[in-house]
């Protein structure tokens, strides 16, 4: 049961590593992947690891995309998912490492998802949000992740603010991976049952 929290976590990475990846690209990305990757942000006292994504479908991208990175023959288009991903766990440790910043996003975040459920739903004004968020706390550290696309995006604000929405989605699902024991040396040396574990948590899906 504690690898596939650890490989849901994992994948909560990596679906937003992925959608940031779309969204510079191209310009759009999964709706509904989206939206899970974004929303888990406010799950604040979830249960389980699941239900932070609401169920393992929310992060079935993710977890299609952990099989295509480590799996046998690494698909060569996920390169600037796999940079992202790792950049984001990188970040995360330096954040981990500033208790005073994750007050602050935690208080953030509270306000934000206050303002969500009682004045604004709106997709737009919601990852605006978000982005200030992540803007004025994790970008202010050492390391910044540098995201490279078609700059016909990256150079709008409703792109970058989605972009920066998914990369602070990122950092909780690599802070929750990390608070379950996920370890970036057990990405190496755990590749098969890590790929296993995906596998199975998506043929599941299947089965429901």
């Amino acid at each position: 049961m504690s690898m596939e929290n650890q490989v849901c976590a994992l994948a909560g990475v990596f679906q937003s590593a992925r959608l940031v990846d779309r969204i510079a690209v191209n310009g759009e990305c999964p709706q509904g992947f989206f939206g899970a990757s974004l929303h888990s942000l406010f799950k604040f006292d979830a249960s389980d690891v699941e239900s932070i994504y609401g169920g393992v479908a929310g992060v079935k991208l993710g977890l299609s995309t952990v099989v295509d990175a480590f799996g046998k023959n690494p698909d060569p288009q996920h390169q600037a998912t796999l940079r992202y991903a790792f950049g984001i766990m990188h970040l995360e440790r330096k954040f981990a490492l500033d208790p005073a910043m994750q007050k602050q996003v935690r208080n953030r975040l509270e306000h934000a998802a206050f303002k969500a459920e009682h004045f604004s739903s709106d997709p737009k004004s919601l990852c605006h949000n978000l982005a200030g968020i992540y803007q004025d706390t994790l970008s202010q550290l050492s390391f910044r992740i540098k995201v490279s696309g078609n700059s016909q995006y990256l150079s709008q604000e409703i792109y970058a603010d989605q972009i920066r929405a998914l990369l602070l989605a990122g950092i909780r699902s690599a802070f929750l991976w990390r608070q379950i024991g996920g370890q970036r040396w057990k990405l190496l040396f755990n590749r098969k049952k890590i790929v296993y574990t995906a596998n199975e948590l998506s043929n599941r899906l299947e089965t429901y």
